[in-house]
């Protein structure tokens, strides 16, 4: 049985009504996959957290493509991850899989340490323990992991669901880590639709990295992909999950994709 991970965020959640394209087409995906395929689903929750913050009047504010994340914008950024997790594994379950939803606290899955400074509850040093992962997997479960950690103190950490689902893919041995966002394909300018590329290596992203071309959000994107690679994943791929049926579409090769190599 192949295994692969699947993180979904960004604007691709936008939506998480039960009538939700994005939703129901990852369902559907992952539901015609199921008996040669075990998938375990990543999410964000970029938009959902911005507007929750925005509900009570704070203001997000972002570092290096991290969100700058106190002990109270904390509590809201789990409330909002909380409701994600349950739309997405509604989905799920709707479409007749034996979906769980998950946080990295479950279980002790992800531990982490708080970058502090200017990030506070940002996590670093993420490490995770596979074993819930993979017995619900051998079960058949298909389990949606919210990008919640714990500290050694028991507290709570905001993760880059990117860095997680990267992480987890590594630790499973992944066959494939793909990296649904709202985007087609890494550019090597990210204003030139014309430079969009299909295929990178490791040396490659690096480099854009330091250049500069790739910045902002795309930096822990890139950077899970990278830890995936060097871990062991067999392919990472970035599509556009908003795209009808996406992850069918990365798996096929029928839709503009970036493949990260080593």
């Amino acid at each position: 049985m192949n295994r692969i991970v699947v993180k979904v965020g960004g604007h691709a959640l936008d939506r998480l009504d039960a009538a939700s394209p994005v939703l129901e087409g990852l369902a559907a995906d992952v539901r015609s996959i199921r008996d040669t395929t075990s998938v375990v689903i990543v999410h964000g929750g970029g938009p959902q957290i911005a507007s929750l913050l925005e509900r009570v009047g704070l203001v997000s504010q972002f570092l290096y493509g991290l969100r700058v994340t106190d002990s109270e914008t904390m509590e809201y950024v789990a409330m909002a991850l909380g409701l994600v997790n349950q739309r997405v594994t509604a989905a799920l379950v709707r479409a007749g899989l034996d979906a769980v939803g998950l946080s990295g606290v479950d279980g002790a899955l992800v531990k982490a340490t708080a970058r502090g400074g200017r990030l506070g509850r940002v996590a670093r040093d993420i490490r995770v323990d596979a074993q819930l992962v993979t017995d619900l997997l051998e079960r058949g479960w298909t389990p949606v992991v919210g990008p919640v950690a714990s500290d050694a103190a028991g507290e709570l950490l905001n993760c880059n669901a990117d860095t997680v689902a990267g992480t987890i893919a590594a630790a499973l041995n992944a066959d494939a880590l793909v990296l649904l966002s709202d985007v087609d394909q890494l550019r090597g300018d990210r204003d030139d639709p014309a430079s969009a590329l299909t295929s990178v290596s490791g040396a490659d992203v690096r480099s854009m990295m330091v250049e500069g071309s790739i910045r902002d959000g795309m930096i822990p994107k890139m950077q899970a992909a990278l830890d995936a690679v060097d871990a062991g994943a067999a392919r990472v791929v970035l599509a556009n999950g908003t795209r009808p049926h996406a992850l069918l579409g990365v798996l096929n090769g029928t839709i503009p994709s970036t493949e990260v190599k080593r």
